[in-house]
């Protein structure tokens, strides 16, 4: 060892030593002198004797009317809802209804030419007398004897042949006309007169409003509770006009990738004034719970695989087991561990210890 190393080595203990005898001269004593490390006052066995109360707030249990509410999102649509075009290929000659506003149904909305199909028309009506009185005098002659039954049904024949042929004539030049099929508001032009148009051309839309549809899927829990007759009432977003609504029809199958069903209920909407693709808040009132315990969710605690609450009593923070039933969104139902009268502390229940002394602040209402 050099004679360098030898001489830091000798520092380090020199500095070492003397930091030993300083250190306690710094710390604070006891009148014994036992070294004090903290300010905390201990007792046998070195636990804490200065628990001060803690602040809490709490609610006397009461009696409650617990309802299971179902809620989603869902959207308004139309009752019935169709693009409008023609049965047929032709010239727009005529548009005969005005942007926005309440068709009924047949309503003639628009036509294209028929004007060869008129002419058509036309010229079998004309031939319709004389068929007519061909089979008249057939007729009377077979009842002479005169001519053979072949001949007389030859000329029948022709005759319902022309019939059909104007009853055709007469289904083309239907086929002409755009009609309302049921009563609704249509929608804007998207054509002109002078357009030719085809059954792929879209005239207008048409809409059925009155009523509405409300469309909002079932979570696979609810598929039982939620059926045709069942009552929902909705709030549009940022509304608190509250409408009601009745279910009518729920889908066969759940979807594969979302394990929900659709579901959809009917609004009269008898005014007209809401309109399709509005976004709902749907709530479904399940069942309805009377004289049960409900308490505030964050006043209960999951611990080792079971729930506990505080209640109080004679100053302190007394434990207890609680069976929970039926939850809402903020709420949940107490089956046992608490009794009418009880005093539930519903603040700082994390902080809370069996035994531990608490004051209570103030009381708060019991949740509905």
């Amino acid at each position: 060892m050099t004679r360098k190393v030898k001489i830091i080595l000798i520092t380090v203990i020199v500095l070492f030593i003397t930091g030993m005898a300083i250190v306690p001269r710094l710390l604070p004593s006891s009148p014994d002198g036992v070294l004090q490390t903290s300010d905390k006052k201990t007792g046998e066995g070195g636990k804490n004797t200065s628990r001060e109360p803690f602040n809490v707030n709490a609610l006397i249990v009461k009696p409650k009317t617990l309802n299971d509410v179902f809620q989603i999102t869902g959207v308004l649509i139309p009752d019935e809802e169709v693009d409008l075009s023609f049965e047929t290929s032709g010239q727009i000659t005529n548009i005969y209804f005005q942007e926005g506003t309440q068709v009924k149904k047949g309503d003639l909305l628009a036509k294209v030419n028929d004007k060869p199909l008129q002419a058509e028309l036309q010229k079998l009506n004309a031939q319709l007398p004389l068929a007519e009185d061909r089979v008249f005098r057939q007729k009377s002659l077979l009842a002479k004897d005169a001519v053979s039954q072949e001949a007389f049904e030859s000329v029948n024949t022709e005759l319902e042949k022309l019939k059909a042929d104007i009853a055709l004539m007469k289904a083309r030049i239907t086929q002409t006309e755009l009609r309302a099929p049921f009563d609704g508001m249509i929608g804007l032009r998207l054509v002109s007169e002078g357009t030719y148009a085809s059954p792929a051309t879209i005239v207008s839309h048409l809409t059925k409003i009155i009523p509405l549809k409300l469309e909002f899927s079932i979570n696979e829990q609810y598929v039982n509770d939620i059926t045709p007759g069942t009552r929902a009432t909705f709030t549009l977003n940022n509304g608190e006009e509250i409408y009601g609504a009745s279910v009518y029809a729920v889908e066969s199958k759940l979807a594969e990738n979302t394990l929900t069903l659709k579901a959809r209920a009917r609004y009269p909407n008898l005014d007209g004034r809401l309109k399709p693709g509005l976004s709902a808040n749907v709530e479904i009132k399940l069942r309805e719970i009377k004289n049960t315990i409900a308490v505030p969710s964050m006043s209960t605690i999951a611990e080792m695989g079971r729930t506990i609450g505080y209640v109080y009593r004679s100053g302190k923070a007394s434990q207890v087991i609680l069976q929970k039933g039926l939850r809402t969104a903020s709420s949940v139902q107490i089956v046992s561990g608490l009794n009418i009268g009880d005093t539930l502390l519903v603040s700082g229940v994390m902080q809370l210890r069996d035994g531990m002394p608490v004051v209570i602040d103030s009381y708060v209402d019991n949740p509905m």
